[in-house]
């Protein structure tokens, strides 16, 4: 998040997605593959990049 300089509301708002599921997305928490492509999508990155972390 810290390179596409946004906060959790901010990518909320930019994911269409409710803080509950991004927070989950940001602890590592098990979600759907469409929810992690949708944060993947609003961040800018690939996939991958996400899973890596």
């Amino acid at each position: 998040m810290a390179r596409a300089k946004m906060n959790k509301s901010d990518l909320c708002r930019k994911a269409s997605m409710p803080i509950p599921t991004v927070g989950k997305v940001i602890a590592g928490r098990s979600v759907l593959p469409a929810t992690l492509g949708r944060v993947a999508e609003a961040l800018g990155v690939d996939i991958l990049e996400i899973l890596e972390e």
